[in-house]
Parts: structure tokens; sequence; C-alpha cells
């Protein structure tokens, strides 16, 4: 299988660095041929342009690396933060400049206003592994999990992707070494599990 890894947290040695790196292994040991992107490490530019908005348009070749891995993918992995209930800037520019017209969704001729995409992604299943600092059950009640509806909902169920699995790993700011070494096994089982 092809699958498309994306990391978006800007300090090394952070657990959203150890989930991507126990995925890229985990993957690699069963055989799967994996593009693993660090945004940070590689200094990707979330900015979308105004150039870049048409579907026709003509991107950077490094957009367009992306836009093909992505395309070709038969599953997508994500892993970042929670902050404030949203990817991290650099994962929302990610989003804007690569999950793009003409790439990941359009929309059909003569819509009438609707705006409803139609999905154009090989990919039917995404994992998105987020760490948070607020308890799930608050997560949940107070806040309504706006990660798992911009995910399933917003993102991937609108550009084809039928089967969406996130986990969050929480609350970080108190958590053992022992806890992480179990949530790093977790996170190996998941992939067991989803790519066998």
């Amino acid at each position: 299988m092809k699958i498309s890894v994306i990391l978006g947290h800007p300090k090394r040695g952070s657990f959203n660095h150890a989930i991507a790196g126990t995925v890229v292994q985990a993957l690699k040991t069963s055989g799967h041929e994996v593009a693993f992107h660090d945004l940070y490490r590689e200094a990707f530019d979330p900015v979308l342009p105004d150039i870049e908005l048409p579907k026709e348009a003509v991107v950077p070749t490094l957009i367009m690396r992306h836009c093909d891995e992505i395309a070709a993918a038969d599953v997508i992995v994500i892993v970042h933060p929670n902050w404030w209930g949203q990817p991290p800037a650099i994962v929302k520019g990610w989003i804007d400049r690569v999950i793009r017209p003409g790439v990941a969704y359009t929309f059909k001729e003569g819509d009438s206003g609707e705006g409803i995409p139609v999905g154009l992604l090989r990919a039917r299943s995404a994992l998105v592994f987020n760490t948070s600092n607020t308890e799930a059950r608050r997560e949940q009640e107070v806040f309504g999990d706006p990660l798992e509806r911009i995910w399933k909902d917003c993102i991937f169920g609108l550009c084809g992707i039928k089967h969406v699995y996130r986990r969050t790993f929480g609350v970080m700011v108190m958590s053992t070494e022992r806890q992480r070494e179990a949530w790093l096994d977790e996170v190996r089982e998941t992939v067991g599990r989803v790519f066998s």
C-alpha cells in the first residue's frame, strides 16, 4: 500500500514526533510504501496565494508533490496537536494548499449553488492521531470535539474517504513516561490492525 504520513508539530522530540516515528516504522516494517512529511522541518509554507485558488492553477513543485502523493495514497495518516480545537496553522495551510480542487475534490458540472463536492481521493481510510491538554470528556461536552468534525466531516468525508479513525492522547501535560509508552503501543496496534 501507498501511505501518506503528515506530521505537524514544531518541537523535535515531541510526543507527536514519537507517534509519527512509530507509524512510519510500523508501516515500513510491514513493507508499505511511505511518503512522510514533517511540515515544520521542511519549512512548509502554509500561506495559500491567490494564484493557487483556481482548479487549473499551476502550483509550485513541492505543492504538486504533496498533491500527487495524497492522490495516489491508499491511506492518509495525520499527526498533530489539538491547538484551540484546531490543527496548527501549518497543517491548516497544508490542507488549504494540498487538499485542492481537481486533486481531492471537484464540483459537479452545473452545480446550482449547493457547493457539495465530489470526493476524488482514492484513499478509503484515514488515521488522525492528536495530542491534547484537555480531558476527552470536557472536549466532547464543552467544545463538541471540533477536530472530529473537521477531519471526518469537513475534510476527509467531503474528499471521498469513507473510514476516518481519530485517536486523541491526553492529557499530555499530566502524562507519565509509562503512559506514553502504552500510547505508542496503541499506535502500533492501530497501524497493524488498519494496515493488515
